[in-house]
């Protein structure tokens, strides 16, 4: 059992080092939108929404499996790791084959070049050992060595992205190139380091692995659609412009999705630790602290999201400032299922889950196909957040089917969706009162300011080596 220190500290670090990193992203956002065109800023999210989709596809994201392999391959959980290293590499391999041999519809369907495509899968080849190994050192505690890794990562990114965009003539190719290296560097690294530490493959893993990610495949499918087929969609009937507005947008709200990420890489390995002692009435105690924690830290960051806005794009880019409030709630959302999802994944129910993502994913498509040629991109929002509201509506009734309902309180979740939703809509009332908004931003900040001194002593005690 690991002490409660340990696990604390952790989690701190892994939050700083997911702020950092994706803090970095959003200080770097205002050069790329200056440095490139519209139209080339639009087609490299659209090469992201892809990006996103084929990841889970060729890789399996075989990493979802590690949650449950730490305990049932403690002994051997290097040579696990490697195992479902080498199943990546090996279907990355065979889709890559299959989409060359149909490059010609390939390169249609997904509105990308060739060159593209070929440093797509070169990333998705690589990438993946980075995520195991932050993934292994979140379920280790080794928080030193993710902190260093993220770090590592965003910067080069961040930095190689924009000296490539200078030198090269092609600024698009610049930026993904920027995206791509330091993931293919890092992946290289890792990989000998598991090969020496994993030292065997064995097929039993793949056995134990493949029935647990299959179902969590069509999961993470159906919300990595629920994020991405609104911009292909909003590229598709709107054009590359409106998609580089709605990616903007969609940028600053998910701010909320960066501190949700973060929590959960915290809350994650120590739900683990819970449930797998059955300590169903610890892990809804700490869940109420967890929830509200997390919504008015939200709250702060969908009030300053114009703010935001601006600083990223410009004036250029304010046309998009009503898509942010429900983006951010769908965000939030986003993140109440995911509690849900990481009992599910824990007691492998994963069949379920991707039936219920699924579904979620459907009626998004459906309302994106029928409204954004309608009222145009900011439909492609409230289509989003209702589709996401769904979402946690299913995955509360799959962990209550599992017989689980007592590790959550459902009245409390379902308060906390009501009051969401209200003040969704007075923070857009807000957004033309500036005055009114400002008061409240600074009557937040000194009530935060209050709550940081009242418990200042359990914040220290974070960068204490004393145990709990």
């Amino acid at each position: 059992m690991v002490s409660n220190k340990k696990v604390i500290k952790s989690g701190f670090w892994y939050v700083f080092a997911n702020f950092l990193n994706k803090g970095i992203v959003f200080l770097t956002t205002p050069i790329f939108t200056r440095l490139l065109t519209k139209g080339d800023f639009g087609l490299f999210n659209n090469f992201l929404s892809w990006e996103s989709i084929l990841l889970i596809i060729v890789t399996l994201n075989l990493e979802s499996t590690l949650i449950r392999a730490k305990f049932d391959y403690k002994k051997h959980f290097d040579s696990y790791i490697l195992s479902m290293i080498v199943l990546s590499w090996i279907n990355t391999l065979i889709w890559y084959l299959i989409i060359n041999f149909n490059n010609t519809f390939f390169i249609s369907l997904f509105g990308i070049e060739k060159k593209y495509i070929n440093l797509m899968f070169l990333y998705m080849f690589f990438v993946p050992v980075v995520n195991i190994f932050q993934t292994r050192a979140s379920f280790l505690f080794e928080y030193k060595a993710s902190v260093f890794v993220s770090i590592l990562l965003s910067i080069s990114t961040a930095v190689g992205s924009i000296l490539l965009i200078l030198v090269l003539p092609d600024k698009l190719f610049g930026r993904i190139i920027g995206l791509v290296l330091p993931a293919v560097i890092l992946g290289i690294v890792f990989s000998v380091y598991f090969v020496t530490k994993g030292k065997k493959i064995r097929i039993s893993y793949w056995k134990y692995a493949i029935p647990i990610c299959l179902p969590y495949v069509p999961h993470l499918l159906s919300m990595t659609v629920l994020n991405a087929a609104d911009r292909i969609m909003i590229n598709k009937f709107c054009g590359v412009e409106e998609t580089a507005l709605y990616s903007l947008a969609y940028t600053c709200g998910t701010v909320v999705t960066l501190f949700a990420t973060s929590l959960n890489g915290a809350f994650s390995p120590w739900l683990g630790e819970m449930l797998n002692n059955r300590q169903f009435k610890q892990i809804r105690k700490v869940s109420y602290i967890y929830i509200g924690l997390f919504f008015f830290l939200a709250l702060g960051i969908i009030l300053l999201t114009p703010e935001v806005l601006f600083i990223l794009g410009g004036k250029s880019y304010m046309d998009a400032i009503y898509v942010l409030a429900p983006v951010s709630m769908g965000c939030c959302f986003q993140f109440l299922y995911t509690m849900f999802v990481n009992v599910e994944q824990f007691e492998k129910e994963t069949l379920g889950m991707a039936i219920g993502s699924v579904v979620a994913a459907t009626v998004n498509f459906v309302l994106n196909y029928i409204f954004i040629p309608r009222f145009g991109y900011l439909a492609a929002a409230y289509t989003t957040l209702f589709s996401f509201q769904l979402l946690l509506l299913i995955h509360m009734y799959l962990v209550k089917r599992i017989g689980l309902e007592e590790v959550y309180d459902y009245k409390f979740i379902y308060g906390v969706v009501v009051i969401g939703i209200l003040l969704m809509f007075v923070i857009i009332v807000l957004y033309n009162h500036i005055v009114i908004r400002y008061i409240c931003v600074i009557l937040y900040a000194l009530f935060f300011l209050y709550l940081l001194l009242k418990n200042k002593d359990k914040v220290l005690l974070l960068f204490k080596e004393r145990r709990i």
